[in-house]
């Protein structure tokens, strides 16, 4: 016969068991995984998880950072169209090189490549027009996103153009910081040249960490609107 002693006992290991399920599960939210979610969860549950956001291109289409979560490794660039160092980059087809190799298929035939390239703009003064200029003038195709309100470089805390961060497939940052070690073209005397997202892809590609994580990114400050 049940008392409701017996009652009061089952009731507790009942609730204790679902507590345990419930910090063991912690950062899953209806059944998804941080990482089915985009990494939505606090930075707490998962250090190192690439804020998500939603910009919108060059041509109006937007573009959700979370979609590509499982699918691709994310390539974020900084830019200001206006920066001396971010000039050279583009002249000297440094982004452009990287694009070709690792992003766009060279045949129609070829598998899908596993990389896609986001150019953020986080400019408060940059028009839409100036964003559509600078593709056509550079001949870029891959999306160029507007964050004239800053939000999105404020979440990756940028400071500099050019900045880049590299996302791996589960949507963590896997690498932060400088292109590379030539500001303005220029390798520091003694130094070999090297491209810290082309290090970084390579690695990745071939299911290994990058050698370097981070490094100090140069070039401008990162032109966020005026008080804010």
């Amino acid at each position: 016969m049940l008392t409701w002693k017996k009652i009061l006992t089952a009731s507790a290991v009942v609730l204790a068991g679902a507590a345990a399920v419930s910090f063991v599960f912690a950062g899953q939210e209806g059944g998804q995984t941080a990482e089915e979610k985009g990494h939505s969860c606090s930075e707490e549950k998962c250090p190192g998880a690439a804020p998500d956001f939603v910009l919108t291109d060059q041509n109006g289409k937007e573009v959700k950072l979370s979609d590509f979560v499982g699918k691709k490794i994310v390539v974020l660039e900084w830019a200001n169209w206006d920066c001396p160092y971010v000039k050279p980059h583009y002249e000297n087809k440094t982004f452009a090189k990287l694009i070709e190799k690792y992003v766009r298929r060279q045949k129609e035939e070829e598998p899908e490549k596993k990389v896609v390239w986001l150019t953020i703009n986080s400019t408060y003064y940059a028009k839409p027009e100036d964003h559509k200029a600078w593709a056509e003038k550079y001949a870029l195709t891959h999306p160029i996103l507007a964050d004239p309100n800053g939000k999105a470089g404020r979440l990756y805390k940028a400071t500099n153009t050019p900045q880049m961060f590299v996302i791996d497939l589960e949507g963590h940052i896997a690498y932060q910081g400088a292109i590379d070690n030539a500001p303005l073209g220029k390798v520091p005397e003694n130094q070999t040249y090297v491209n810290y997202v082309e290090q970084a892809l390579e690695a990745l590609l071939a299911g290994k960490e990058p050698p370097v994580k981070q490094t100090k990114p140069y070039g401008c400050t990162v032109k966020y609107p005026p008080g804010k």
